[in-house]
């Protein structure tokens, strides 16, 4: 399972394939072509009450999929409410309260799915940092336990975990290098200048691999920029606050990146889908790097309509002789996947 490091060069078509092209594709790989392959086949989504999770959930119903929610109290059924309509909670296959500290109970959650998505968070949006060090072992612990209970239940053997571009991006000289699917974040660093969120995310994300490889299950992680609710520069208030810590330095660098919510959703399921024609690895997802000082002053404005402390985004000086912040990031290897998704999907219609 070491395919995280793996970078498998693809030629891209500069033109879109012509019919006979997918047609022949098709005659080739029947379950690509089969619009009926998805239904009915049981996934589940953690912490389906979180901002993110119940976006996921309803671009899984809309997939055609039958969707589990785990949530961590009972309680937190009635956030689901407030975030997914109830047509959708109706087509739900269950909730169930399954903490992520308790392995038994992951290990009922997770019974007869063909497949988990991992998206839990601990994000404390009234706290005055919104994350801290005790998160980040929450979150590490809880990361272990969902790759031990995909282990333990036969039938689930595979996982898409959301993890962070937090993951990535913090190095101490690092500052000219491109970010890709081969770096990682540096924890003693992380802890030095207490960037919890990204030691959070790091540290789950490498134990999640670790437990993966021991256990045989196949794992998929998606890295994510600062989320957005739904598009630049509404940012989502709730995990800004964590997530821009050291915010000037991202911007000044070219690593401060942003996902529409709904795109990030979409993404989750390609990489799902992807998983049946040999995806693996990990794969950095964003839209849009902020590399201009307009963009970082709307999206500090944003910021301060939710009450949130400045990120001091706006205080970057750009050097004199550019307009733009050099972009160090690349999500190539995630462009490649859903450019064949979409020729599957292409293939499924013809």
């Amino acid at each position: 399972m070491e395919c995280y490091r793996e970078e498998v060069v693809v030629s891209i078509p500069l033109e879109t394939p012509t019919l006979g092209d997918e047609q022949r594709k098709c005659n080739g790989n029947v379950f690509s072509c089969s619009l009926s392959a998805r239904e009915r086949k049981l996934v589940c989504v953690t912490s389906g009450n979180s901002y993110f999770g119940s976006h996921l959930v309803r671009k899984l119903l809309a997939h055609g999929y039958l969707v589990r929610v785990t949530i961590q109290n009972q309680v937190d059924i009635e956030d689901m409410k407030e975030l997914i309509r109830e047509e959708e909670m109706n087509k739900l296959e269950s909730v169930v309260v399954a903490k992520m500290g308790d392995l038994e109970s992951l290990c009922d959650a997770f019974r007869g799915c063909h497949a988990i998505f991992h998206t839990s968070s601990f994000v404390d949006p009234h706290g005055i940092s919104g994350y801290t060090e005790q998160m980040a072992f929450l979150e590490t612990e809880g990361a272990k336990n969902v790759i031990e209970a995909c282990g333990i239940v036969a039938y689930v053997k595979r996982c898409i975990f959301t993890s962070s571009l937090l993951a990535s991006i913090w190095k101490r000289d690092n500052a000219d290098r491109v970010v890709d699917e081969g770096c990682w974040s540096d924890e003693e660093f992380c802890r030095e200048n207490k960037f919890w969120l990204a030691l959070g995310k790091t540290t789950a994300e490498k134990v999640a691999w670790r437990k993966a490889r021991e256990l045989k299950v196949k794992l998929v992680t998606v890295c994510p920029g600062l989320l957005m609710a739904p598009s630049f520069p509404n940012a989502h208030f709730e995990s800004s606050l964590p997530y821009l810590k050291g915010g000037q330095v991202m911007l000044q660098r070219g690593i401060l990146a942003t996902e529409d919510v709904d795109r990030m959703a979409e993404v989750h399921v390609h990489v799902y889908e992807a998983m049946d024609h040999g995806a693996c690895g990990r794969y950095l997802c964003f839209n849009r790097v902020v590399r201009r000082s307009d963009e970082a002053i709307q999206l500090e404005n944003v910021l301060k309509m939710h009450g949130l402390l400045s990120a001091g985004l706006r205080n970057v000086v750009l050097a004199e002789d550019t307009d733009e912040i050099p972009n160090r990031l690349s999500s190539s290897r995630l462009a490649r996947l859903v450019f064949r998704a979409s020729q599957r999907l292409f293939c499924e219609q013809c």
